[in-house]
C-alpha cells in the first residue's frame, strides 16, 4: 500500500504537544506505524477563529515553529494543508492597505464591495432569505476608514474574515503567488476550505452556483497540479455535491459518514449505511471527527426527517453531558448544521461501539481521517467550554506530551492503534469493496486485492468487530481482533 492511502491524522499544530515540533516527536513516537499522514490544520499566523483567518501564507506561526518544522514532518508523513478560498484575515496586509487608501489601494479589487454586487450596494430582503448562511445574521459587515467614510463588504462568516472576490484578476493573481508557494511546500492535498461560499451572485443562494464554480476549481487545481499536488475541495451541504465533484474527478469528502455511522449503531441496523456505501464516491476522504461539529445537513435524503431527528436526540441522550446550547448563539457556536460532541462520547464512550465505529470507518471507500481528539478516544472537555464559552471547545482538547503518554495507555486507544496498524499494512485495501449479504443487524464488508482478503463482521447489537483476512506467510484465513 502507498503512503497516499494511509490513515492520515487531523491536528492543530498546539493539539498534540505544544508546537509542531512536539507534535513530530508524538507522531513518531506512538503512531508511526498507525498514520501514514497528518492534515495540520492551519499553521499560519491568524486572527481568528483558531487559524483559519489567515493573515499571510507565506509564514508559519511563529507560536507554532517554522517552515523548516513543516519539512520535517513532512519527510515521515503525506501532509495536508489548508487554503481559505472565500477569505482573508481583517488583519492582514491586503485589507489594512484596503481600509486605509480604499479604491485608491493596489488590492482594492480583492475584495467584495456590494457595490460590485448591486448598483445600488444593497441586498433587499426577498434575496437576503435566498443566501445559503450558517450563520443567523446577514452576510456582510459595514467598515467605517480613517477619513470616516463606509463601505459594506460581503462576509461570510466572522467578522475577523473578510469575503474575496474570486472573479477578480487581483484574486487570481495573489491566489496563484499563494499556492504555487505552498505547493513547492510537497503536500499531498491542499484543502479548498468554504469553496462553495466563493460563487456569490445576488438572487440566487450564493452557494456552489454552477457552472461557475467549476471554472473556480480548474483555476486552482491549475496552480497546484504542475507540483503533483491535489486540491480537496471543502463542502458541507447535502451530499449530492460530492457526487458531482466526483464525477468531475475531484477528491471530495464524506461527511455523510458521522450521522450514518451513530443512526447505524444507535438503532442496530444497516439499512441507510448500506445504501449509502454502495453509491458513495470512491476517491474520498472519510471522516467522523474534525475540528467542527458532527454536520447534520449532509444526510439529508439519506437519512428521513424523522430518522435524523431521532439520532440528534440520541446524541443529546447518549453524549456525555453535550447540551444542546452548547451549539447555540449562547456558546458562539452559530452553526445551525453541526452538533458540538466528540465521537467516542457520542458512543456513549463505549469501547466496543467505538471500535465498531472506526472498523466500519476503515472499510469505507477512500483515505480515513482520525481527529486527534478521537485518536485519544477523548471525552468531551466540558469544563473547557464552560470555561471559554465556545461550544466547538468541547471536542478542541489540547494534549500536552505526559497527558498523551498517559491516554496512549487506555485500552480502547491500544485497540484503535492496532486496527490503524492493520488498516495501513494490510494489501487488500488497495482492492475493491464487496459489500456481503446480512441480515438488517450485522454489517459484513469485504476487501479483494489478488489473493488478499479480509472481511470485517460487525455486530450492531453487542457491538463487536471481527476481522477475518489471508495470511500469505501461514497460506490460511487468520482472525483479526481489536
Amino acid at each position: 500500500m502507498t503512503l497516499y492511502k494511509k490513515i492520515q491524522i487531523i491536528s492543530y499544530p498546539d493539539s498534540l504537544g505544544k508546537n509542531l515540533q512536539e507534535l513530530h516527536y508524538a507522531l513518531n513516537r506512538y503512531f508511526a506505524k498507525a498514520a501514514g499522514g497528518v492534515h495540520i490544520l492551519p499553521f499560519y499566523p491568524s486572527s481568528a477563529d483558531r487559524g483559519f483567518a489567515p493573515v499571510t501564507y507565506y509564514e508559519v506561526d511563529p507560536a507554532f515553529g517554522t517552515w523548516k518544522d513543516i519539512e520535517l514532518i513532512n519527510d515521515d508523513y503525506d501532509l495536508i494543508f489548508d487554503f481559505m478560498v472565500n477569505h482573508i484575515s481583517r488583519q492582514s496586509k491586503y485589507f489594512t492597505d484596503f481600509l486605509e487608501n480604499g479604491h485608491h489601494s493596489e488590492f482594492a479589487d480583492f475584495f467584495l464591495s456590494l457595490s460590485k454586487l448591486d448598483p445600488d450596494g444593497q441586498v433587499r430582503g426577498e434575496d437576503l432569505e435566498k443566501v445559503y448562511t450558517r450563520k443567523p445574521r446577514p452576510p456582510f459587515q459595514e467598515i467605517q476608514r480613517p477619513d470616516g467614510s463606509l463601505e459594506t463588504l460581503w462576509c461570510s462568516f466572522d467578522f475577523e474574515q473578510i469575503d474575496v472576490d474570486i472573479k477578480s484578476p487581483k484574486t487570481r493573481e495573489l491566489f496563484r503567488d499563494f499556492l504555487i508557494f505552498l505547493s513547492r511546500k510537497r503536500p499531498s492535498f491542499i484543502r479548498m476550505d468554504a469553496i462553495a461560499y466563493t460563487t456569490v451572485e445576488i438572487g440566487t443562494n450564493c452557494f456552489f452556483l454552477e457552472p461557475e464554480i467549476w471554472d473556480i476549481l480548474e483555476t486552482l487545481n491549475g496552480f497546484v497540479s504542475p507540483f503533483g499536488v491535489s486540491i480537496l475541495p471543502e463542502v458541507h451541504a447535502h451530499y449530492s455535491y460530492q457526487l458531482k465533484l466526483a464525477e468531475k474527478g475531484y477528491w471530495v469528502y464524506d461527511f455523510s459518514l458521522p450521522m450514518l455511522v451513530l443512526h447505524t449503531l444507535y438503532h442496530h441496523t444497516n439499512k441507510r449505511l448500506l445504501h449509502w456505501l454502495k453509491i458513495c464516491p470512491r476517491r474520498q476522504v472519510t471522516t467522523l471527527d474534525s475540528h467542527d461539529g458532527i454536520g447534520v445537513v449532509d444526510v439529508e435524503d439519506l437519512m428521513s426527517p424523522e430518522e435524523i431527528d431521532k439520532t440528534i436526540n440520541g446524541l443529546y441522550e447518549k453524549g456525555s453531558n453535550v447540551k444542546p446550547r452548547y451549539s447555540s448563539a449562547e456558546y458562539q457556536n452559530l452553526d445551525i448544521y453541526q452538533v458540538n460532541c466528540t465521537y467516542y462520547s457520542a458512543l456513549e464512550c463505549n469501547d466496543d461501539s467505538y471500535i465498531a465505529a472506526r472498523t466500519i470507518q476503515f472499510f469505507t471507500p477512500g483515505i480515513p481521517q482520525v481527529y486527534y481528539v478521537g485518536l485519544l478516544a477523548g471525552e468531551n472537555d466540558i469544563s473547557l467550554v464552560e470555561e471559554t464559552k465556545n461550544g466547538r471547545d468541547i471536542n478542541r482538547h489540547n494534549f500536552h506530551l505526559d497527558e498523551i503518554h498517559d491516554e496512549i495507555q487506555k485500552p480502547v486507544v491500544q485497540r484503535l492503534i492496532k486496527l490503524m496498524e492493520f488498516r495501513n499494512h494490510y494489501p487488500a485495501f488497495d482492492g475493491e469493496l464487496t459489500i456481503e449479504n446480512s441480515p438488517e443487524s450485522q454489517l459484513i464488508l469485504t476487501y479483494t486485492l489478488g489473493q488478499y482478503s479480509c472481511t470485517a463482521t460487525i455486530d450492531l447489537f453487542d457491538y463487536s468487530s471481527k476481522i477475518k483476512y489471508f495470511d500469505e506467510q501461514t497460506n490460511n484465513f487468520r482472525l483479526f481482533t481489536a
